[in-house]
């Protein structure tokens, strides 16, 4: 549910209300136990909307999966939750999936994407037959769409940057096309699917 429509459903069940406390004359049908629960469940809506209102407004944020990029974790159409809160208060570390608003190098559309960062500052990331190098080591990334095709680095990621990947690595533009990724960039760490109800899922790294 978008903020809009959110305002616009509080602003219908506020009117709802100001009616039940004017008592018209339609409500003189039901008993007063009636007219008491018709208050109280619709108080209840208000204040729950009221509440979604400042989370969506203030602590996150609904986000639309528009590609490919991240399969297989994130399918095309699905809408996640983002914390927006997080990141004033810790840094992004490695397997977090994060929303962020591109850099000036990207070329497409200035909306907001989403990759998963696989290096924080000072980390040196190398891509070679096929596979993801992390200061010199081998990561093992069962998470990933297929083996990449193609090699990169090795790249040092500068101070206060990240680096973020897609986990359908063959088709996403990240940070080995786009650049590092400015943390002040971020938006936020996805923490949910919550939309359609069978993808509903999970996915954070513990602090």
């Amino acid at each position: 549910m978008t903020e809009s429509l959110l305002i616009y459903l509080l602003f219908v069940l506020t009117i709802c209300r100001l009616i039940t406390h004017l008592k018209p004359a339609f409500l003189d049908s039901l008993s007063p136990i009636a007219r008491e629960k018709l208050k109280e469940g619709v108080d209840s809506i208000v204040w729950a909307g009221v509440v979604a209102l400042i989370l969506i407004h203030f602590v996150v944020r609904s986000f639309y999966i528009p590609s490919e990029s991240m399969l297989p974790t994130l399918e095309v159409n699905d809408f996640i939750l983002v914390n927006e809160l997080l990141y004033d208060f810790t840094d992004p570390v490695r397997g977090d999936i994060v929303v962020f608003h591109p850099p000036p190098t990207y070329t497409g559309d200035k909306t907001d994407l989403i990759k998963r960062v696989v290096g924080v500052e000072d980390d040196k990331i190398e891509v070679k037959d096929g596979h993801l190098y992390l200061n010199d080591i081998r990561i093992q990334e069962n998470f990933i769409k297929e083996p990449m095709y193609s090699d990169f680095g090795p790249e040092i990621v500068k101070k206060s940057h990240i680096f973020a990947m897609g986990d359908n690595r063959n088709d996403s533009r990240d940070s080995r096309i786009i650049g590092q990724i400015p943390i002040e960039n971020l938006v936020g760490r996805a923490e949910v699917i919550f939309f359609p109800p069978s993808r509903i899922k999970f996915f954070n790294v513990p602090r």
